[in-house]
C-alpha cells in the first residue's frame, strides 16, 4: 500500500483554495435565495399587518356604532318605564281615593 501524502504541493493547496472558493460562492447564491425569500415573507406580513389594520377599524366602528345604539335603546327604555311609572302612581292615587270615598260613604250611612 502506498503511504500517505503528508506535504501538500502548491498545486494540490491552490486546487483545494479554487474548490473552496467555489463551494463559498455557492453558498453565497443559496444565501441570497434565503434573503429573497425573507423579502418575499416580510411584504407578506406587511400584507398581513396592513389586513389586520383595517379589520381592526371596522371593529371600532362596529364598537361605536352599537355602543351608540345600545345607548339610545337605553335611553328609550328609560323613558317607557318613566311613563309606566307615571301610570302606575296614577293608578294608585285612584285606587286610594276610590277606597277613601267609599269608607266615607260607608261611615255616612252608618250615622
Amino acid at each position: 500500500m502506498e503511504a500517505m501524502r503528508v506535504n501538500w504541493t502548491d498545486d494540490r493547496l491552490d486546487n483545494l483554495s479554487s474548490r473552496m472558493d467555489e463551494r463559498f460562492d455557492h453558498v453565497d447564491e443559496r444565501f441570497d435565495h434565503v434573503d429573497e425569500r425573507f423579502k418575499q415573507v416580510d411584504e407578506r406580513f406587511k400584507q398581513v399587518d396592513h389586513r389586520f389594520d383595517r379589520v381592526e377599524a371596522d371593529v371600532r366602528g362596529l364598537r361605536e356604532d352599537t355602543d351608540g345604539g345600545f345607548s339610545q335603546l337605553r335611553g328609550e327604555m328609560n323613558e317607557r318605564f318613566d311613563r309606566l311609572d307615571a301610570r302606575f302612581d296614577s293608578m294608585q292615587r285612584t285606587l286610594f281615593l276610590a277606597a277613601a270615598g267609599i269608607i266615607a260613604a260607608l261611615i255616612g250611612t252608618q250615622l
